[in-house]
């Protein structure tokens, strides 16, 4: 049995964000469902093995941070192998609002965060050294379990 896990996100415009999340993540649609009036019913998009779903607002309980006040009760981490500086510029053309720069993590990734344009965060990761439990735990003074 193969065991995978995927989110799904609702938007106003589920088009418009299967454009943005080409463009500016390098995600690449491979599903589309339209209803008779070509509206989007479901979508997926590939990144690597994982795939994320796209679709519209279908209840009070699915919708958009651009409906709800801007509130978002996830963020989606998106681990990348590329230059994560380049990756950020690429969101910020894209239209993204960068949250927080491009920064090295004690844990030894570098991360940036964003919002697309209807409010959903998004952290992008690039590993750049290897940090043993050890010396996490003596840069932050936490006690860390499980740590690979």
């Amino acid at each position: 049995m193969t065991r995978s896990l995927s989110s799904a996100l609702f938007y106003r415009d589920p088009r418009a964000a299967l454009a943005w999340l080409a463009e500016a993540m390098g995600f690449e649609l491979v599903m589309l469902l339209e209803d008779a009036e070509g509206n989007v019913a479901h979508s997926q998009m590939a990144f690597g093995d994982s795939r994320v779903m796209i679709g519209s607002e279908w209840s009070a309980d699915h919708q958009s941070p651009a409906s709800v006040g801007g509130r978002n009760t996830q963020a989606v981490h998106v681990n990348i192998d590329e230059d994560v500086d380049a990756h950020c510029e690429r969101a910020r053309r894209a239209g993204g609002v960068i949250l927080v720069e491009p920064e090295t993590q004690f844990y030894g990734a570098r991360t940036y965060r964003c919002r697309d344009p209807e409010g959903h965060i998004w952290t992008v990761s690039q590993a750049v050294k290897q940090v043993s439990r050890e010396e996490a735990e003596a840069i932050t003074g936490l006690k860390i379990t499980g740590w690979e």
